[in-house]
């Protein structure tokens, strides 16, 4: 039997690594304002149409600057700055909140412009995130990026846990513009903690031409079995099992509708995402992450399809930790394969295709349940959704072999040496 110790998450990078720790600690404030803004604009939005496809619209709005910006902006991230680009960007995002509580304190009531606002976030946080996403390689040795990552899935994790249910409490006691000011306001500890970082210049020679650069990232995802595999797998979960756009309709016809319970939903995948995060020392260790990818995933979407069938509040609130504890697991497990396989010198681009994955699977997860939500049922899209999951899982290990084999390869002892000179 494993030791205690062995199967808790590794802190080591926040112990040994000052910069990264103080990244740490501002994108969890900044991550938790973030889920507030989330939480806000998916009730009011369901509040002013009482709809779950104008919910799950905000998805579509979202998605095509999410594409665009993203896979642009990770050829942007190789060639400058990285750590300037990010204080742009977080101060843009921080604009961005600002206005979200302008139009909420005004009651403008206007869908189209929390749509517009929505869409203008989600195209600064596609150039953001991929270049956020670089700080940790070159931040970490490569023998703690494993762990590096997986507590960065735990901020994520704790994110969901906080956000959500701070912006429940918060919208009951004082209404749900007072989550865009916090967001906005919380902006200052990421940029605190990016004015710290050292510099994150290019490495190596990064094609001027966007499309050229984009065209190299490309290339290099189709012809690597390991990234391309673990982008199409996350895909088959979050496209056909990610029922976010269904809590407003499931929580208002089965648990009485109110801010506080739709807050638990939420939140209920955070728990078991940090639950998953907590216990998350045997990830690391995981020689074929490619298999234990398809596994997760299978996971995931039983859990959501519990969750559709289950009548019980607590019933419902199990199936989403089971899927929020799996799918930390999945995330984890898909960095470590893209950010072990990469060069420097493309991990912008690459990073961007991830965000893109990330990002833009539950997007059109949120449409894809909203719509079968508004011919069928809310009940019946959650359901049928994490069945086609697991079913995705299936195909995808049976059509690619080559993935489910996959080996992680350990670093030499150069590659471990390298980033020490950033944590100072």
């Amino acid at each position: 039997m494993p030791r205690p110790s062995r199967l808790l998450a590794d802190i080591r990078p926040l112990r040994e690594c000052p910069p990264y720790r103080r990244l740490w600690t501002g994108s969890l404030v900044s991550s938790i304002g973030a889920a507030m803004t989330a939480f806000a604009l998916t009730l009011q939005v369901y509040r002013l149409t009482h709809s779950a496809f104008a919910v799950g619209a905000i998805g579509l709005v979202t998605l095509v600057p999410t594409l665009a910006a993203g896979i642009f902006g990770g050829s942007l991230a190789d060639r400058v700055d990285r750590r300037k680009l990010v204080l742009i960007t977080s101060s843009s995002l921080a604009a961005v909140s600002a206005l979200l509580a302008v139009q909420a304190f005004a009651g403008l009531r206007q869908v189209w412009l929390i749509y517009l606002l929505a869409a203008v976030e989600a195209t600064v946080v596609s150039v953001d995130n991929p270049a956020r996403r670089t700080f940790t390689p070159r931040l970490l040795p490569a023998k703690l990026l494993p762990a590096g990552l997986a507590l960065n899935q735990l901020t994520f994790q704790v994110t969901l846990v906080a956000g959500p249910a701070l912006a429940g409490l918060i919208t009951a006691a004082g209404g749900l513009r007072l989550c865009y000011l916090i967001d906005a306001l919380s902006f200052g500890a990421a940029l605190y903690s990016v004015a710290r970082l050292p510099a994150m210049r290019p490495v190596g020679d990064v094609p001027r031409r966007s499309l050229r650069a984009v065209a190299d990232g490309l290339r290099f995802i189709v012809s690597s079995r390991p990234v391309a595999g673990a982008f199409l797998t996350d895909l088959s979960a979050t496209v056909f099992g990610l029922p976010v756009a269904l809590f407003p309709a499931i929580n208002a016809e089965r648990f009485g509708g109110s801010p506080q319970t739709l807050g638990l939903l939420t939140t209920a995948i955070g728990v078991g995402g940090v639950l998953g995060s907590a216990f998350s020392g045997p990830v690391g260790r995981v020689v074929r992450p490619g298999r234990a990818m398809l596994i997760t995933v299978s996971v995931w979407g039983a859990g959501m399809a519990g969750f559709g069938a289950a009548d019980s509040l607590w019933l419902a609130l199990a199936g989403l930790a089971v899927a929020g504890a799996a799918d930390t697991t999945t995330v984890v497990l898909r960095a470590t394969i893209v950010q072990t396989s990469i060069p420097d010198d493309l991990r912008g681009r690459i990073s961007a295709a991830e965000y893109v994955v990330g990002v833009g699977g539950p997007k059109l997860g949120n449409l894809e349940s909203g719509v079968v939500g508004s011919l069928a049922s809310p009940a019946i899209s959650a359901v049928s959704g994490g069945l086609a999951a697991i079913a995705g899982a299936v195909v995808i290990g049976l059509a690619m072999p080559a993935f489910a084999r996959y080996r992680r390869v350990e670093p030499g002892p150069a590659a471990e040496e390298a980033p020490a000179q950033a944590t100072a």
